[in-house]
């Protein structure tokens, strides 16, 4: 709202009403409010949320050691978060860009359906909501999505394009038509373009089609994929709050270089026009994870609950699908894809032991963050563990930051993908 009105100032010459063009003095400005308005609100909605004793049920102690020093520690501390970067957005954001209006639908949506599973942990049963009903409503986010990128005439792109050499250098172009296109971007390879399309070549004319179908469903895989795997790294204080604000930081400098025709071709990307927006949306977002780790790392004071989880995962998936880097998604969120795949692994090699009538397990507990906290003769003698590390108990702090320092060599080496090839 700012934003159009300071450009409307401008066209009667007010003094710094063109401030409000740049994409950098938004960004900071944006970054600055939510994480004041995070930091402010947080007190206010830790106190309310005690008041009405809003907290999860006391986690079990055989799973969590330090679980009963989170007893009356209130959950629904995703609520934050999500006001903290929907104002600043409404304010400073150009809410006619489709990209911006993306981001808002799937911060709320998610955000709505996390709420409910939270409120029914506290009212009616400590399982929640129904995972079947969960994954529903992430499937119905992914095809909304996948189906406004493809039928929506604003989201489109200028693909990059190699020319001939000058000296060493190899001169970068982009077409500049603006297209509609299911090209995406491959790491670690020198013509790095993917188009999905492609892939249905066999279709003749109808490929076309069937690579938009197929980016449909892709895009609904990873809202589902990536909204889970936050979900499953939300387990300690700060855990998902600051890998997912690293994660986003790295998104943040991915969407500035493809909105910025220049670095673009120098990066030999693709050009994605109107992708700045997603700057300061992912500004609005990081501030409001910080301002939110002032209460939520150890000893947490709130817990962000999946009210914040899912919508964390939804908001780094969508952005990725965004700028055409969604293949770069299992380097950035490697945390977010080990917690997943040790669920996975654990589930299916338990069932095999279990049919045995024996206690087999791939690692101590999963998720794999668990694992780190399980004490020496916590686990029964009985059960056969493939993988016995680590032999003793890390502090819960410890673990944290370690998954924290990973995140952040993952996030440098998904911004480097776009030299080395």
């Amino acid at each position: 709202m700012l934003y159009y009105l300071f450009r409307y100032l401008g066209e009667f010459g007010v003094s710094g009403a063109n401030l409000w063009h740049y994409i950098s003095f938004r960004a900071v400005l944006t970054l600055v409010l939510s994480l004041l308005i995070s930091m402010w609100f947080g007190q206010y909605f830790i106190k309310w949320m005690k008041a009405h004793k809003g907290s999860e049920a006391q986690r079990d102690a055989s799973i969590d050691p330090y679980g009963v020093e989170k007893k009356g520690v209130p959950t629904m501390g995703g609520i934050i978060i999500i006001v903290a970067t929907l104002i600043p957005c409404l304010l400073l954001g150009r809410l006619r860009n489709i990209y911006m209006l993306l981001m808002l639908f799937t911060t709320v949506w998610l955000g709505a359906l996390g709420f409910a599973d939270d409120y029914i942990k506290m009212k009616v049963t400590k399982d929640g909501l129904r995972p079947i009903y969960k994954l529903i409503g992430q499937a119905v986010l992914g095809l909304v999505i996948g189906l406004t990128l493809w039928l929506s005439p604003d989201a489109v792109i200028c693909e990059n394009i190699e020319g001939e050499r000058q000296g060493t250098e190899q001169v970068v172009k982009h077409r500049s038509e603006m297209v509609k296109s299911t090209i995406t971007t491959i790491p670690f390879v020198k013509n790095n373009n993917l188009n999905y399309a492609n892939i249905f070549r066999f279709l003749g004319k109808h490929r076309t089609a069937a690579g938009w179908i197929f980016f449909v469903f892709v895009t609904t895989f990873i809202v589902m994929a990536v909204s889970n795997g936050s979900n499953l790294n939300d387990g300690m204080d700060g855990m998902c709050a600051g890998n997912a604000a690293i994660m986003c930081i790295a998104l943040g400098i991915l969407a500035y270089v493809s909105s910025h025709i220049h670095m673009a071709a120098y990066l030999n990307i693709m050009y994605i026009p109107g992708s700045e927006e997603l700057v300061i949306f992912i500004c609005a977002f990081v501030g409001a994870l910080i301002g939110f780790l002032w209460y939520n790392a150890y000893p947490a004071q709130i817990f962000m609950g999946d009210t914040g989880s899912l919508a964390i995962g939804g908001i780094i998936g969508v952005t990725a699908i965004i700028i055409h880097k969604e293949l770069l998604l299992p380097l950035l969120c490697f945390v977010f894809l080990m917690e997943s795949l040790s669920v996975l692994l654990q589930t299916n090699y338990a069932k095999r032991g279990n049919r045995r009538g024996e206690k087999w397990r791939v690692i101590k507990r999963a998720p794999l963050h668990d694992t780190f906290r399980v004490a020496p003769g916590q686990l029964p003698s009985n059960f056969k563990v493939l993988i016995n590390w680590p032999r003793g108990c890390w502090l819960e702090s410890k673990i944290t930051v370690r998954f924290w320092i990973v995140t952040i060599i993952m996030a440098a080496l998904a911004i480097v993908t776009l030299k080395i090839r």
